[in-house]
């Protein structure tokens, strides 16, 4: 590795987590991406894999035990967006991790860091600070972290018709209406799901999957409004 991350760094990382790191050397491996290590087993990619894996366990048990009058099928649709690329990209640049870390001269020069190296350092610490503290302050750490995206994403879909909000933006800002494109389907007749895009003249905006094509014209009609809005999309289009 080239240099390391500076102390102040390590230090606001610390704070923005309400965590302390015993081992130093693993937070600073935690913030080092791999276009500045000197090889990728220096970097965080492989942290990235463990804490994708911790983070995805720790929110499936919080919705369990949160929601248990739930089906499998709506804490699968929350646990979605909670662990969603976008939802950890969110909760890293809000927590301000992507200025802590050591980057190569191609990302360190640009203005804006891209939310996939966003979303990686908050799942590179998740894993270290399962390595560095155990289970419980993983767990403790996730749970403060992903709380509010919790309440958002059940939130989602109750009260609101997405797709008449945007169409009235739509119609008053740019005198069109939004046309809906299913994308892809997938899954045995009895259980389909589908992956649908609202489009509003030439732009298609970011797609949405849901058990129904209802369902999912409201979570797809949902993306087009953040976007216009100039935030992340909260349904994830994979």
């Amino acid at each position: 590795m080239v240099g390391g991350v500076a102390d102040d760094a390590l230090e606001r990382c610390e704070q923005a987590l309400g965590y302390q790191f015993q081992r130093r050397e693993l937070l600073q491996t935690c913030l080092t991406h791999a276009s500045i290590a000197n090889h990728r087993l220096a970097s965080n990619e492989r942290l990235e894999f463990l804490g994708d894996s911790i983070l995805g366990l720790i929110v499936c048990e919080l919705l369990f035990r949160q929601f248990p009058g739930e089906t499998e099928g709506e804490l699968t649709r929350i646990k979605s967006i909670v662990v969603s690329r976008s939802t950890c990209a969110k909760i890293s640049e809000k927590l301000g991790l992507p200025g802590c870390m050591l980057l190569g001269k191609g990302l360190s020069l640009t203005e804006i860091i891209p939310p996939s190296v966003s979303a990686a350092v908050f799942e590179s610490l998740v894993a270290g600070v399962y390595l560095d503290g155990g289970f419980e302050a993983a767990r403790d750490l996730v749970s403060r972290l992903v709380q509010p995206e919790v309440d958002l994403a059940v939130g989602f879909d109750h009260g609101r018709n997405y797709k008449s909000l945007l169409q009235q933006h739509t119609q008053k800002y740019q005198g069109a209406t939004p046309a809906y494109r299913l994308l892809e389907e997938k899954g045995p007749d009895h259980s389909k799901c589908f992956k649908i895009a609202a489009q509003v003249g030439d732009q298609l905006y970011p797609p949405a999957w849901g058990t129904n094509k209802k369902e999912a014209e409201q979570r797809a009609a949902q993306n087009a409004l953040y976007q216009i809005e100039g935030r992340l999309p909260p349904h994830p289009s994979e």
